[in-house]
């Protein structure tokens, strides 16, 4: 028996570290994209913190420092407040 549960604790540990490294993956390209996205920025932590959020749910950023925003629709269409309030989300 115990050596059934050291085989089981051990390939949780494989799974889990796999899981791991796919996560920091996503997050990897999304810091990479943003960084030029938001290079000529006035408010840099603002902008990369927004950035960030759009590109893990889009897992997309357009090119260049501004505009560029049909080369990934789900990025374009998000938008926060509403009303006369209603803005991008996605710089």
């Amino acid at each position: 028996m115990k050596p059934l549960c050291c085989i089981l604790a051990l390939l949780l540990v494989l799974f889990a570290s796999s899981c791991l490294q796919a996560t920091m993956a996503g997050s990897a390209f999304c810091e990479s994209k943003c960084k030029v996205r938001c290079s000529k920025a006035s408010v840099q932590v603002r902008c990369l913190k927004y950035c960030g959020l759009c590109c893990e749910q889009c897992r997309c950023v357009p090119s260049g420092t501004y505009g560029n925003k049909d080369e990934c629709p789900c990025y374009r269409d998000k938008y926060t407040g509403s009303g006369k309030r209603r803005r991008p989300k996605c710089p």
